[in-house]
């Protein structure tokens, strides 16, 4: 596994940050960004490589995508992490809170997905996961940019599993409900059937598997783990 090479996003905290030690765990070598600059002590620790920017940033994206491929010479996953959007009442938010959820929830996998794609392509596929939101199959009023953006990304995922399937390329959505990486409010708890919040590690799990050979044969899915939220068919 150790020539096997996967490159996170918001990987300085959280979901992004406890993956990026699972995969290396897992026997991958870590490639991070984080806006943060966290991401640069945490590589140092596993024996990756980090880059300080900013995935709304194609240039930073970019720095991030060149470095990788210079040191180990192939990408075989993206696992796509996110910062927080804005939030407020629906009828609420502004033109610009809109734009901001779509940088955040959707262009940052679009822009990604762009560079690595020619790469993972000549080295014969890859996987990238995106991690998204329950809210995509059970909209939340908690989060609206997050909900209506990420089902944006349900589109263009299965849209990009569908072109890429030949070139053994695969994309698919993990969903989580409430998970522990944040800080949660205590009301959040009534709605979750298992009577918990999600722990981080769970979701990396998942994340794990699905960028593995395991999952060779998924692709264009969007798989929910959040307690039981969702009740929808």
């Amino acid at each position: 596994m150790s020539d096997r090479v996967v490159l996170i996003t918001a990987a300085g905290s959280g979901m992004g940050a406890d993956f990026a030690r699972r995969a290396a765990s897992d026997g991958y070598q870590v490639a991070l960004l984080s806006s943060s600059g966290k991401a640069e002590a945490l590589a140092a620790e596993l024996g990756g490589i980090a880059v300080t920017g900013s995935n709304r940033s194609t240039d930073n994206l970019e720095r991030l995508v060149s470095a990788t491929f210079e040191k180990w010479g192939r990408i075989d996953a993206v696992v796509n992490s996110a910062a927080h959007g804005p939030k407020g009442v629906v009828s609420s938010l502004s033109d610009q809170d809109w734009l901001d959820g779509m940088e955040i929830y959707f262009l940052n996998v679009a822009r990604i997905a762009r560079l690595v794609t020619p790469i993972m392509q000549e080295q014969g596929g890859g996987a990238i996961v995106n991690i998204s939101t329950y809210g995509v199959v059970q909209p939340s009023t908690l989060f609206p940019t997050s909900s209506v953006m990420r089902a944006a990304l349900r589109s263009y995922t299965k849209i990009y599993a569908q072109t890429h399937a030949a070139n053994k390329i695969r994309m698919n959505n993990v969903l989580p409900g409430f998970v522990n990486s944040m800080e949660m409010e205590a009301d959040w708890m009534k709605l979750i059937p298992m009577g918990r919040f999600a722990e981080m590690s769970e979701i990396s799990g998942l994340l794990s598997y699905l960028i593995s050979d395991e999952a060779a044969y998924i692709t264009g899915q969007d798989i929910v783990i959040d307690g039981g939220i969702t009740n929808s068919l």
